[in-house]
């Protein structure tokens, strides 16, 4: 049996709380003082409340959200914290554009624009995410967020034209004793305890160190399920020279999970009446486990050449366990006698191992008596990976019986011996790439750029796979472009194309491996810096072609074996517009509008991610209070999403239903107080009215529950 790996999203579209908590001594471990936010200068840029550097994960320049030309957004530190997020997941659920729904409650898997999230960077390197994805690690270990919209491949090479999520991690910046610590209880017997300290170790400040710390352990609103973990993180930044810099750090984070539930909840009973369980109802057993280890390390070294040259060097390594032991139950069951239900048990592991490299050189030069900019690099990338499973002794296989009464006290079997299933080979991809931004007149510029790509799997023999086989693309060509004018100081407009490519298995009636599939994207827009930069608001409009989309070859088999061949054609179509605006609309006044809507279908019309909503509106907002009130905050967030184009065939009649949960709206609260000048108190409730909805990606005949009301208090010191 395939472990189900099964794709399905929900559609979060706006980023939900642009809004930053209370400042603490010493700006929350960062040594360096925030920017007024009046004094937005050159390329640092105002995102809720945090001055940055502009970023380069879309093209490698140095950009800020204006000259970006794809639609762009960036969560800050104080945001997550404001949020309460403890999981990149969490952070995502907040941002425009980006869909977070699980399949089951084990992993999360991401969406955007009508397409799978399958694109990560961790500071700027493409990382491959695994079953359980990146988006599943601590957020503690981060400084901000950052997601391109659409189409990426001039930076990330193979992959979906959805999005790509650049997680950058803290660094070791402080020149003086700096930190934060943090401890929280909540719902569901949730507690916590994060420690973030950096300092100089060397008396001039020229060598730095920086570590996070962060443990946690929680119950769940489902029956039997627990968590805990540990998160460790540290980095040293040093000065070696003049121009010359280095980083170097490492991370662990184990989880450990059980009682955890895989399979969903039955949608329907078996005389195809709609089944209604507790929130709290599981189809987990008592020796369910499922734990990961995630380890990373990385050095960087960059080497100012001149006045406005750099050139930078990175090497990373990145390796994740995953031991799942669980039970996949599925069927309808009778109203009466709860019978009906099958049950198999998987045990599940995996360890895939990555490399990457990247050298880049970037910097301005003058041409026709103007500045320009451009960036030239090269990478490669090498992902070690597959899957062995344990199958069960059939004759130890219990039945369900009464799925009315399950509560888990299900007998686990005999185990059989550990087989290699699926997905056992190595993926490696070389690239040189470049772009440069053409100042082409005072207000108008012109970004273009490429990449050329080498791309190679090697499939070894599995259960799956009883003969190996190479893929192998070469010189694959992707191509960037974007045009900004500027109106003024304070008003852009842009149009850009960009692609990307995604390899694939199905073969034609020759034996040869199709093409990659193409995501192209097309997107204009227009991007504003409102009120001296305090408030941001963009609106954008686009389309994406996913090309040579395999489809059957009728009457056509691949030569030497009994598959039907497979010819390339015009793929997914979506389309659709983003509106948003962030920032502060008024002094001690943040507020986060977005508004997202999209359309996606196949070469037969028929709607693609269809258990994605296809509008999302989300409002958040939070007003520091003054005078009798000073140190104390209010903040509140709105998400309303639309009923998804998802239907099933009923069991009993066989008809076409709609099964997509219907519209509904969520509201957290927040409130905060400074006790002192370190020591704040904060208070977040999530659900507020005890919304029931279901919060599932994928269709396996069930749908798994949002979270119900809950809340958490967080004391947070910094120093």
């Amino acid at each position: 049996m395939l472990r189900p790996l099964f794709p399905g999203f929900r559609l979060a579209l706006c980023a939900a709380s642009a809004l930053s908590a209370p400042v603490l001594a010493q700006d929350r471990g960062d040594a360096q003082e925030e920017p007024d936010k009046a004094a937005q200068t050159g390329n640092t840029i105002i995102v809720y409340g945090r001055g940055i550097e502009a970023n380069a994960a879309a093209t490698g320049l140095d950009l800020t959200p204006r000259e970006t030309p794809q639609s762009i957004s960036i969560i800050t530190r104080e945001q997550m914290d404001d949020q309460g997020a403890a999981t990149v997941a969490d952070v995502l659920e907040y941002t425009t554009g980006i869909s977070v729904k699980r399949v089951d409650r084990g992993r999360n898997l991401l969406s955007a624009r009508g397409f799978d999230i399958t694109n990560f960077q961790l500071d700027g390197m493409p990382f491959a995410t695994g079953n359980v994805g990146l988006e599943e690690t601590s957020a503690a270990i981060y400084e901000r967020i950052e997601v391109i919209r659409g189409s990426t491949g001039l930076l990330q090479g193979a992959g979906e034209p959805s999005a790509s999520i650049n997680m950058v991690r803290k660094k070791a910046d402080a020149r003086e004793l700096t930190g934060e610590i943090t401890v929280e209880a909540g719902s569901w017997d949730h507690y916590s305890g994060m420690i973030d300290v950096g300092a100089p170790l060397t008396a001039d400040g020229s060598v730095r160190a920086r570590l996070v710390a962060e443990v946690y352990a929680q119950d769940a609103f489902i029956d039997l399920e627990s968590s805990k973990g540990i998160t460790l993180y540290g980095v040293l930044g040093a000065d070696l020279g003049p121009g010359t810099r280095i980083s170097a750090g490492a991370s662990y984070q184990k989880d450990e999970r059980d009682g955890v539930m895989w399979a969903q909840l039955p949608y329907w009973y078996a005389d195809g009446s709609v089944a209604e369980w507790s929130r709290s109802r599981t189809t987990g057993a008592e020796w369910n486990e499922w734990d990961t280890i995630e380890k990373a390390a990385f050095v960087t070294i960059e080497q100012e050449l001149g006045e406005s040259w750099l050139l930078r060097g990175d090497v990373s390594y990145a390796e994740q366990t995953e031991d799942s032991k669980l039970i996949w139950l599925w069927g309808n069951p009778d109203r009466e006698t709860g019978l009906g239900m099958d049950v198999w048990p998987y045990w599940y592991l995996t360890n895939p191992k990555q490399w990457n490299f990247n050298l880049q050189l970037k910097g301005d030069y003058h041409l026709f008596g103007r500045q320009h900019e451009l960036v030239v690099g090269a990478m490669h990338n090498r992902l070690k990976n597959g899957w062995t499973n344990r199958d069960p002794d059939a004759a130890t296989v219990a039945p369900v019986g009464n799925f009315n009464e399950w509560d888990g006290s299900y007998p686990e079997p005999v185990w059989g011996e550990r087989y290699r299933m699926s997905g056992f080979g190595t993926t490696k991809q070389s690239a040189v790439y470049a772009a440069t931004r053409f100042q082409i007149l005072d207000s108008l510029k012109l970004i273009a750029g490429a990449r050329l790509s080498s791309w190679k799997r090697d499939e070894e023999e599995a259960l799956y796979t009883p003969e190996p086989y190479t893929i192998e693309h070469d010189n694959v060509f992707t191509p960037y472009a974007g045009l900004i004018f500027d109106f003024n100081d304070y008003l852009s407009a842009y149009v850009s194309y960009t692609s990307i490519f995604n390899p694939q298995t199905a073969r034609d009636r020759d034996g040869r491996y199709l093409d990659p599939l193409e995501g192209n994207n097309y997107e204009a827009g227009l991007k504003a810096d409102l009120m001296d930069g305090r408030l941001r608001a963009s609106a954008a409009v686009f389309r994406i072609e996913q090309n040579n989309f395999a489809v059957p070859d009728d009457g056509y088999f691949v030569p030497g074996t009994t598959d039907v061949a497979s010819r390339p054609a015009q793929g997914v179509v979506s389309k659709g517009y983003e509106l948003e605006m962030q920032g502060e609309l008024l002094p001690a006044w943040d507020i986060s509008v977005g508004w997202s809507h999209f359309k996606a279908q196949d070469p037969d019309g028929i709607d693609v991610q269809a258990h994605q909503p296809r509008s999302v509106f989300r409002m958040a907002t939070r007003y520091d209070f003054s005078g009798a009130l000073d140190g104390f905050s209010l903040g509140g967030s709105l998400r309303w999403e639309s009923r998804p184009p998802q239907t099933a065939d009923n069991p009993e009649t066989g008809e076409t239903e709609s099964v997509g949960q219907e519209a509904y709206a969520l509201v957290n609260l927040m409130a905060a107080y400074d006790l002192t000048d370190q020591l704040s108190l904060q208070l977040n409730v999530n659900n507020v009215f005890d919304k029931t909805y279901y919060n599932t990606n994928s269709w396996f005949g069930g749908y798994i529950y949002g979270e119900p009301r809950n809340a958490r208090v967080t004391l947070r010191y910094g120093f």
